[in-house]
């Protein structure tokens, strides 16, 4: 038996380069020391013996193994395998357990005892690098320990991760280096709205009349960022919002969004150009918006820019969140756990939930009242985008099925020109994480009517980290046009691939999980055809952090055998229990014996179930309650290292780092 464990308590520097680690009996060492590499991807740095430390371990507790920078991802492989197939952690086929793609990548700090200077991406570190404090966009931290290593090899290491973790242009991404074939799958019914049909039967399934479809965007001459289709008011000539798009921020005029039978819409529009005092091109097409009511209704105008944050106030109040449910070491974490709360309602995070699921319930309530609702903001393209999905989400049903949530992503976030590039830092611009703000509103209401939803939220929290992979043509955008022209360039087309084939990068149990069994059973009594929206709570005290998303990578806030988990497997099991009896009183109805029939294969009629018995094993295991998401209980103690090893260097060192000047302390770092 071979054993994993090793203990270096007051370690020797000299001592680490000679102790060889006991590989002897692990057939899947020599395949474990090697990252795996998907088609396109290159190794462009890596060193051996370096440290990787837990999260909040103080630096106490890590492992030791080879780092690996390559053109997609940074990879640790630990020198003592830690392969176990682990059936309480979700795979991917794209990234390993201890593996980071290049695009979640948010800053990077050299440390040097507990000091930090944040190095900045494009520029390369002369000096040497005693350690790496690696902070993502998912609130995941790496830090890593040079001190073992050879003397440059923390050089080169942050010098790779800041040439290819901080792309300057678009064709620098991993996406146009892949090369993996791409073939959409079949069961994949998600409407793209890449083209005329898919708009048109939006409109027929809405049976919202006075509005059309307009063409004059083929060749993106009226708006860059608006897609070749989409719908306008019938009354409004393709030559008049040609003219009223140039008055318009991003050439953006009134765009339909969705619609009620009675006849009231849903829409969004930009603010008029800074400048124009003359606002006579806004009133002819709010003119042609109130004439597409077919009670010639006036519509009711929402300015989210009084009400919601810039991406600017976003951003900070992200860093905030990150700052409280991420902190960078064990001691800062329980210095402010006292004041969480506190601090939390001074990040407005939670202010900036409540007030998108507020309005969007005001607008709601105001299309069941018949009339019209313009959303109108900026260019169009942020918080319009959050309101008018959470609106769609309230009032119609089935935009709370997985495939009906994914159209509407592609609807309002995709197709409309939501720049993901832009907002998800992928390139050096205005970062702001407007799409994780929408993704926690609908958690909210997830977690108020989790009988009402098809998916879960480990759905929510997988498709938040799949926005970071960088290889789905989904989220690496800013607009249609964008996507256009990088899938027909001639030099270096790219191949585009959808994240909504989940199959592509996860197993069935994986996707299994994804899917709510209440929502399959169909318990809920049926809907009236008027429209009636979820009678939702905005307030702050009906909100709640949403920890399998922020939290997941704070090992003390991990409960081994509880949280919704727990709850989750044993509705699954109750589910499949459930639709059994049904199955015998059924049989039993039409004279047969139910004991005689063969058993029911879940799996092939009901997309929710997973294999009993490995629910059953994983229930026995004692899952975290941030199941299916790494364990840290799995990752503590398998090296232990003496406490600080990095703090015995040389004083000098610091100077020659050039951390005089811009270094601070870790326990006052914000």
């Amino acid at each position: 038996m071979t054993h994993s464990f090793k203990s270096y308590i007051d370690i020797k520097e000299n001592h680490f380069g000679a102790e060889s680690l006991d590989t002897s009996g692990d057939e899947s060492y020599i395949e474990q020391r090697q990252p795996r590499l998907l088609k396109g991807e290159a190794v462009t740095a890596t060193e051996d013996n370096v440290l990787q430390f837990v999260s909040l371990s103080e630096r106490k507790h890590g492992r030791s193994g080879t780092l690996y920078v390559t053109n997609f991802k940074l990879s640790f492989i630990p020198s003592v395998s830690t392969r176990t197939d682990n059936p309480e952690c979700q795979h991917s086929s794209l990234l390993d357990e201890f593996d980071v793609s290049l695009c979640n990548i948010d800053c990077i700090y050299h440390i040097t005892r507990d000091k930090k200077r944040k190095l900045v991406g494009g520029q390369n570190v002369s000096s040497k690098i005693k350690g790496l404090l690696v902070v993502c966009k998912n609130m995941r931290t790496l830090t890593f320990s040079f001190k073992f290593a050879n003397v440059n090899s923390g050089r080169s290491i942050a010098n790779a991760l800041l040439h290819y973790a901080f792309p300057r242009r678009h064709h620098l991404l991993f996406a146009y280096d892949y090369r993996e074939p791409y073939v959409r799958s079949n069961q994949n019914n998600t409407q793209m709205f890449q083209d005329q049909s898919d708009w048109l039967d939006e409109l027929k399934k809405s049976n919202c009349i006075g509005w059309r479809i307009t063409s004059s965007n083929t060749s993106y001459n009226l708006s860059a960022n608006l897609p070749s289709f989409f719908v306008v008011p019938e009354g409004a000539l393709d030559w008049q919002l040609e003219t009223a798009s140039r008055h318009f921020r991003g050439n953006r005029p009134p765009v339909w969004c969705w619609g009620t039978n009675e006849g009231a819409a849903l829409v969004r529009m930009a603010d008029m150009l800074p400048g124009i005092n003359d606002r006579v091109q806004e009133n002819v097409m709010l003119e042609q918006v109130r004439k597409a009511h077919p009670k010639k209704r006036q519509p009711h105008i929402m300015d989210l820019q009084k009400s919601l944050p810039t991406p600017r106030d976003l951003q900070i109040s992200f860093c905030k969140l990150r700052d409280i449910c991420s902190p960078e070491s064990a001691s800062r974490f329980w210095n402010q756990e006292p004041d969480f709360f506190g601090r939390m309602d001074s990040s407005r995070w939670l202010h900036y939930v409540s007030g998108c699921l507020s309005i969007a319930q005001q607008a709601a309530q105001i299309l069941a009242s018949g009339a019209t609702v313009v959303l109108q903001e900026g260019e169009g393209r942020d918080a319009s985008t959050i309101v008018s999905s959470l609106v769609q989400l309230l009032c119609n049903p089935s935009t709370r099925s997985i495939v009906g949530f994914q159209s509407l992503i592609q609807k309002e976030w995709v197709a409309l020109g939501h720049p993901f590039c832009s907002r998800l830092g992928l390139i050096a611009e205005s970062e702001s994480p407007m799409f994780l703000l929408f993704l926690d509103c609908v958690w909210q209401i997830l977690n108020q009517f989790p009988g009402k939803f098809e998916f879960t939220e480990t759905y929510l929290t997988t498709l938040w980290d799949a926005c970071h992979v960088g290889i789905f043509d989904t989220f690496i955008f800013n607009c249609e046009r964008e996507r256009a022209c990088a899938a027909t360039d001639t030099h270096n087309p790219l191949h585009l691939r959808s994240v909504w084939d989940w199959e592509e990068q996860y197993g069935p149990e994986d996707v299994a999980l994804f899917r709510n069994p209440l929502y399959a059973l169909k318990l809920e009594k049926p809907l009236s055809t008027k429209l009636s929206a979820l009678p939702i709570s905005c307030g702050l005290s009906s909100l709640e952090v949403w920890q399998q998303c922020y939290c997941r990578w704070v090992p003390m806030l991990e409960m081994t055998g509880g949280g919704r988990v727990q709850v989750n497997f044993q509705v699954r099991l109750l589910a499949e229990e459930i639709v059994e009896l049904q199955r015998k009183v059924e049989i039993c109805r039409k004279g047969g014996h139910p004991d005689r029939v063969a058993p029911f294969d879940f799996s092939e009629e009901f997309s929710f179930a997973c294999d009993s018995a490995l629910l059953r094993s994983r229930l026995q295991n004692n899952p975290s309650s941030f199941f299916p998401f790494m364990s840290h209980s799995a990752c503590v103690g398998e090296i232990l290292l003496n406490t600080s090893i990095l703090g015995d260097e040389d004083e000098s060192d610091d100077r020659d780092a050039g951390l005089n000047e811009s270094t601070y302390s870790l326990s006052t770092a914000v």
